[in-house]
């Protein structure tokens, strides 16, 4: 989820995706509200005032048990983003990871999403999965990918999934596609669902989160929100919903120990490739007032909590493409991680499970970050959201 305001009450909508066993990654900048790091000169914006947007996220989240995990940034590195940007960047994942490591009762994993810019991803992904010793806990605990490069009825070797593949075999880190889903062909298909979840990219990926959830300008929604009474599924959602039903979730879920046992390279200038990437980590100091707030939590930070969940029913009428009503709409109360239906809900939107009454936790990963290695287990079935 993205452009988060940790000053609103978000215990309702996390506890109702926690009663469905939905998890979050959230982005902790919001730019409309000018906490972001300014790739152009992030020096000018690597500061408390920031801060206040970065840890009141945490602050406002951390409680939630279906937190997955957080993003330090999103597409922060790219062809416009100064020399320096990456140290910035990473800088963020340490203060981040200390602040929660400080200020929360449990660890919640902390990593970046890239742009998918071949010349420069690997070194990104090396800048930021590299063992640093004086500063270990500015190493990502995840890796993220947003990639469009498959788009229609693609294949494997002509999106250049094969390449991605290969490159990431060896990460050290979980990585997934923090964003993905083609739309320059529409209707969108998904084909690419059975590549990423398939035998060979699982041995480097964790699946990935479709973009995005609502119809916006942009066009790459799966449902559109009419207005407050009626929501329309697009034809978009059936699409993916049936290449979603395909999968093999067994072996998707299955362990893979040899993924498990690579080691991180200790930071050095030789796993920098091209010339035009910042290749040192003297990351910058901790400003006095944020270092404060490390060690002292940010000053009236209001903190969420789970609410009480009394209703399955969704009291929005739902509509298909078609636009017939999907009838008896409901979401099933889970006590574990969410796996797509076996049969699909189809335009009848009926489930083949009773329903419960009471909300019960998604996942409560207490102690260290959960997050499984490629095809260690780590499943992401999610939707990327603007919000």
């Amino acid at each position: 989820m993205y452009n988060l305001e940790p000053s609103l009450n978000h215990d309702e909508c996390a506890s109702i995706f926690n009663a469905a066993g939905i998890y979050m990654i959230l982005d902790v900048s919001n730019p409309l509200a000018g906490g972001y790091l300014d790739r152009s000169a992030p020096w000018t914006t690597y500061s408390a005032i920031y801060y206040k947007q970065v840890f009141g996220v945490i602050e406002g989240f951390k409680n939630y048990d279906n937190v997955l995990g957080f993003f330090a940034g999103n597409e922060v590195i790219n062809e416009d983003a100064h020399y320096l940007v990456p140290k910035y960047v990473r800088a963020i994942v340490r203060d981040m990871k200390d602040y929660i490591a400080k200020n929360s009762k449990r660890a919640i994993p902390v990593g970046y999403s890239a742009a998918d810019i071949r010349e420069i991803l690997m070194d990104t992904a090396h800048y930021f999965e590299c063992d640093l010793k004086n500063s270990t806990s500015s190493r990502s605990d995840f890796f993220g990918l947003n990639s469009y490069s498959w788009c229609g009825e693609s294949s494997y070797k002509k999106s250049g999934f094969d390449v991605l593949t290969e490159d990431f075999t060896n990460a050290t880190v979980p990585v997934f596609f923090s964003e993905y889903g083609c739309n320059e062909v529409q209707p969108r298909v998904f084909t690419e669902v059975q590549a990423l979840y398939g035998e060979e990219m699982t041995q480097a990926f964790s699946g990935g989160l479709v973009y995005e959830w609502t119809q916006e300008d942009n066009d790459y929604g799966l449902v559109k929100v009419n207005n407050s009474n009626t929501v329309t599924t697009l034809v978009d959602y059936d699409n993916f919903e049936k290449q979603v039903n395909k999968l093999d979730m067994e072996r998707i879920t299955s362990s893979n120990a040899t993924q498990t046992s690579v080691k991180p390279e200790a930071c050095s200038a030789s796993l920098i490739k091209d010339k035009s990437f910042y290749n040192a980590w003297d990351l910058p100091e901790v400003p006095s007032k944020v270092a404060d707030y490390i060690k002292n939590g940010l000053p009236d930070a209001p903190s969420g909590k789970f609410v009480s969940v009394s209703s399955t029913t969704i009291p929005q009428k739902v509509y298909d493409h078609t636009g017939k009503e999907i009838t008896d709409v409901k979401f099933e109360v889970k006590s574990g991680v969410n796996t797509p239906s076996s049969s699909g809900s189809g335009s009848s939107g009926t489930s083949d499970s009773s329903s419960s009454e009471t909300s019960t936790n998604a996942g409560s990963p207490n102690g260290a970050p959960s997050l499984a290695l490629g095809g260690a287990g780590g499943l992401f079935m999610l939707l990327a959201s603007l919000l």
